[in-house]
């Protein structure tokens, strides 16, 4: 009724609007013009409806739940229905990106020229049993190490760079359930442990977001070797907050499993301010595999642990900010790696193409930080500066499944200015190609 009434008010409008202002365009463009606008008047309207309206958590599916509060984010494929409560995603990514001052230990020179590709496929199968439990597949392949294998910093430029010479594997293979009675969600299976910590709505996607690693998550966050065996809760208590666990295995090897663990949670603010959304993350983890003591290589026992925030903030209907920082134990370092650091911070906005009328266009832009262990530097004798890291990016939409980004990234003192070839600032230049199917 109330569509018919608002569409009436519309009409009724533009009949009224002096005979040159009708008349000066086709009628199929007025009405072309005019459906678009009630179109966006009511889904903004039913935008804020949702926004005030008072949520039954008893009531709610696990759908309902995944967008009422902080889910996993690597659900970045649209996909489409195959049967009934089932979906399917396929996506692939090309990044191409050069320099003319890599510093890589396997180059014959300081500062060479590197220019290179990397490419990765995502496929994502997704079925709803009940409104109160899924299960999930991701199977991924890829090829190229981009020109990351020809740097030497702290944290690199090519967050999608998938080096695995084409084989498939299976990313993520979970069940999920959800609880009506205490409003939690329960995940178990091979799971991501970066897809339920330090997340951000503006930083937290390679595949349309920003490419450097800084950016994606923070460099501080000791992540299990790779995906794994884990648990995942998440358990809402009011609609202003939600608090998630997580524990994997942290050597990601599928043997002893309880051995070394890795161990997070993480407590979600949701305040609403300016009556926007946001989010303001804090978490904690602990890595329990075996790490080396820098001032003592006889502890070889030593565990790992740190803490971070992630915040998000919506603004204005066309701009949003986030802003990260992380903290970790800086007296150990995980064996195999040959430096560790002790802090990081990262802040960037984004704007929406509304602004400049490419609605679903963005442009965004971050400067980080990267603080090597203070421990790292006296026992190695290192100069250890800060890394400074700068990126931008254009997602230009060309069409419902292919977007263009081009991307700069610029990082200062790389590799805290140790690097044996080369401690110039690094500037790199880059195309990203995203395709949905």
């Amino acid at each position: 009724m109330f569509k018919k009434v608002f569409q009436g008010l519309i009409l009724a409008g533009v009949l009224l609007l002096p005979c040159d202002v009708v008349f000066g365009q086709s009628i199929q463009d007025e009405m072309a013009d005019l459906k678009a606008r009630i179109i966006k008047l009511e889904t903004k309207l039913a935008q804020q409806a949702s926004a005030s309206k008072s949520v039954h958590l008893e009531d709610m599916t696990i759908e309902d739940l995944g967008k009422h509060i902080d889910s996993h984010l690597l659900h970045r494929i649209p996909g489409y229905q195959l049967l009934e409560g089932s979906r399917m995603g396929l996506g692939t990514t090309f990044v191409f990106q050069g320099t003319h001052n890599a510093n890589g230990d396997s180059l014959s020179k300081n500062n060479e020229d590197a220019a290179d590709g990397s490419y990765s496929i995502d496929v994502e199968f997704e079925k709803e049993f009940d409104d109160k439990a899924k299960a999930f597949l991701h199977l991924e392949t890829g090829d190229g190490a981009g020109v990351e294998d020809e740097l030497k910093v702290f944290s690199n430029v090519n967050r999608d760079a998938d080096d695995s010479d084409n084989s498939v594997s299976l990313t993520e293979a979970w069940y999920e359930h959800y609880f009506t009675i205490l409003a939690l969600i329960s995940t178990f299976g091979k799971i991501d442990a970066a897809s339920y910590i330090d997340n951000n709505e503006y930083a937290n996607n390679e595949s349309t977001q920003f490419l450097g690693r800084i950016f994606r998550n923070s460099p501080i966050l000791e992540f299990p070797d790779d995906n794994a065996v884990g648990v995942r809760l998440l358990l809402q208590p009011t609609d202003l907050m939600d608090v998630g666990v997580v524990m994997m295995d942290a050597n990601a090897d599928w043997e002893d499993a309880f051995d070394n663990i890795f161990f997070s949670g993480q407590l979600n603010f949701k305040p609403n301010l300016f009556d926007r959304p946001g989010n303001y993350r804090f978490y904690g983890w602990l890595n329990d595999k075996d790490h080396i003591k820098w001032d003592d290589a006889a502890k070889t026992k030593e565990k790992g642990y740190g803490f971070g925030l992630s915040f998000d903030q919506e603004l204005t209907d066309y701009i949003g900010a986030f802003a990260r920082y992380g903290w970790q134990n800086p007296e150990v370092y995980a064996n195999g790696s040959d430096f560790s650091l002790e802090q990081s911070w990262s802040a960037g906005i984004q704007l929406a193409g509304s602004l400049w009328g490419r609605d679903e266009d963005v442009f965004a832009v971050a400067f980080g930080q990267v603080m090597p262990s203070d421990d790292y530097k006296k026992i190695n004798s290192f100069e250890a500066k800060s890394e400074g890291h700068l990126e931008t990016y254009y997602n230009f939409k060309i069409n419902d499944h292919l977007t263009l980004s081009p991307d700069v990234q610029v990082i200062w003192a790389p590799y805290g200015g140790d690097a044996t070839n080369g401690n110039k600032t690094i500037v790199f230049g880059g195309l990203r190609t995203q395709i949905d199917f």
